[in-house]
C-alpha cells in the first residue's frame, strides 16, 4: 500500500484501484490465468480503423437508431469505415452498411433493432414494475472539444460541469442515450433486469435442467430463480478481477481521448506521431473539424475516460460473464413475445415487426450493447469490448464448471452457445 500511496499524480483525481490487479479468486479460473491477445498497436491499421469508428460514433450520437437506414451521416460513416480494410466490425462483401454500422459480432447482433429487448421491456421487481425510461443528456451535450479543456482532463483535473439532462424521461433511442445508460448503471444492472424479465415471462429453462420435466419437484435454491439471480451477480466481480489484471499488469492501453489528442497534434502540424494513414486520410476527422475546429474526440462524459487503462473493457467483461450465466440456464431458442422498439423521440415503445427475436440472440445483443455502448461515449475501443466479452465468458464458464460439481441433482451439465457460435455442455 505504501508504494502505491507514493505514486506521483499531476492532478486531483486518483487512479482507479490498481491493486485490484493482484486480487485472486478461489472459485473458477484464477484471474491471472486468463489470457488475452495484445490489443492493436498504436501505429496499426486496426487502431486507425477503431479511431475512425469512434469519430463517427461521436458525430452520430444524436441520430436515432430507427433513422439509420436513411440518415446522411450514417451513410457517410458506413462508407468511411468501408475504406478501412482492418476494421473488425460486421461487414458484408467487404463493406459496412447502415444495417451493420456500430453493431457487434455475436449471433443475434444483426437481427432486429439495434438495441436488445432487455433494454426496453418493463422490469418486474417484486411488487413494483420498473419502466425503462430515464433522464438522459440533451442533444449536443459533448465535452473536451477544445484543446485547453482536453489538456485539463489529461492532467487529472475534475470536469467543469456535469451533463445537462433532458427534463423528459425517455426510452433509449440513440448513441447518446446508450452512453448515458452505461455511465450510471451499476455493474450487472442490465443482466439482473434481463433475468427478472425472463423469470416473469416464464421463459423455459434449458432441457438439461433436472426439474424441467419433474412430476414431484420444482427447482428453487438450485436450478430456480435464486440460483439464477445469485449467479448473475456472482460472476460480475470475478470478471472485473480478471479485467483489472489485464488492464494494469499486462496491456495498459491508452484511452481513445488520448489517442485523438495525438491525431489532433499530427493533423494540426504541431507534433508528428506514428499514426496509420487510414485515420489521417479518413473523412471523419475533417468532418469533425468543420464542427468543432479540432480533431479531438468529443466525449459524452464531462470527466472523459475512467482513470484506468482501456483494455479490456470492464463493462464488456461483466456483460460476457452475466450473459453466459443466463444462456446456461434459459433455452436460447425461446422467442420473446410482443417485441418492441423505441420511437425516434424515445417517448413510447412501438410494436416491432420483423424476424423473430430469440432469447439467446437478444442476450448476445444485450452483451454487445453494454460493451460497445461505452464506445458510443468515446471511452473505449471496439477491441476492448470484443475481447472483454470473451474474457467474461471464460470467467463465467470457469465458475459454472466448478459449480456443476456442487449440485446433488442428477444433472447432465450446463448447455450453452458461446459468442463465437460454438455450442457445448459444461
Amino acid at each position: 500500500m505504501t508504494a502505491f500511496e507514493a505514486l506521483p499524480l499531476d492532478g486531483q483525481l486518483p487512479l482507479v484501484n490498481p491493486q485490484a490487479a493482484y486480487a485472486f479468486a478461489l472459485e473458477g479460473l484464477d484471474p491471472h490465468h486468463v489470457a488475452l491477445p495484445a490489443p492493436p498497436a498504436f501505429w496499426s491499421a486496426e487502431m486507425a480503423a477503431e479511431m475512425v469508428e469512434l469519430y463517427w460514433q461521436a458525430l452520430t450520437r444524436d441520430v436515432p437508431f430507427a433513422a439509420y437506414e436513411t440518415h446522411p451521416l450514417i451513410q457517410d460513416a458506413a462508407a468511411d469505415l468501408s475504406r478501412c480494410s482492418a476494421f473488425r466490425g460486421p461487414r458484408a462483401d467487404g463493406r459496412v452498411t447502415p444495417a451493420t454500422l456500430f453493431r457487434g459480432l455475436t449471433p443475434g447482433d444483426l437481427t432486429g433493432p439495434y438495441l436488445s429487448q432487455f433494454l426496453w421491456l418493463d422490469v418486474p421487481s417484486g411488487m413494483m414494475t420498473l419502466v425503462q425510461r430515464g433522464r438522459v443528456p440533451i442533444a449536443g451535450d459533448d465535452y473536451m472539444t477544445t484543446y485547453p479543456d482536453w489538456l485539463a482532463i489529461q492532467r487529472g483535473m475534475p470536469p467543469a460541469r456535469p451533463n445537462v439532462l433532458d427534463a423528459t424521461p425517455r426510452y433509449l433511442r440513440h448513441g447518446r442515450d446508450l452512453s448515458a445508460y452505461v455511465h450510471k448503471d451499476f455493474t450487472y444492472q442490465a443482466f439482473l433486469h434481463a433475468g427478472l424479465i425472463l423469470l416473469a415471462m416464464r421463459a423455459p429453462f434449458q432441457a438439461t435442467n433436472p426439474y424441467r420435466h419433474s412430476r414431484t419437484q420444482s427447482g428453487f435454491v438450485t436450478f430456480g430463480a435464486p440460483d439464477v439471480l445469485d449467479l448473475i451477480g456472482r460472476v460480475a466481480n470475478a470478471a472485473l478481477k480478471a479485467t483489472w489484471c489485464q488492464k494494469w499488469l499486462m496491456h495498459r492501453r491508452l484511452r481513445p481521448e488520448e489517442f485523438a489528442g495525438r491525431v489532433h497534434q499530427t493533423l494540426s502540424g504541431a507534433v508528428r506521431y506514428p499514426i496509420h494513414t487510414d485515420v489521417l486520410n479518413a473523412v471523419a476527422p475533417s468532418t469533425l473539424f468543420h464542427t468543432t475546429g479540432t480533431y479531438l474526440l468529443p466525449m459524452a462524459y464531462p470527466e472523459g475516460c475512467p482513470l484506468h487503462p482501456a483494455y479490456p473493457a470492464g463493462h464488456a467483461a461483466i456483460a460476457g460473464a452475466c450473459a453466459t450465466v443466463l444462456k446456461a440456464f434459459f433455452q436460447a431458442s425461446f422467442v420473446l413475445p410482443n417485441p418492441v422498439e423505441a420511437s425516434a423521440d424515445g417517448l413510447v415503445l412501438l410494436p416491432y415487426r420483423g424476424p423473430d427475436l430469440t432469447m439467446g440472440g437478444e442476450l448476445n445483443k444485450l452483451a454487445s450493447n453494454i460493451a460497445l455502448g461505452r464506445d458510443a461515449a468515446g471511452v473505449h475501443w471496439r477491441s476492448d469490448g470484443i475481447e472483454g466479452l470473451k474474457l467474461g465468458e471464460a470467467v463465467a464458464i470457469g465458475i459454472l464448471r466448478d459449480l456443476r460439481a456442487t449440485y446433488h441433482e442428477d444433472f447432465q451439465g450446463f448447455s450453452l452457445t458461446t459468442f463465437d457460435g460454438t455450442t457445448f455442455t459444461i
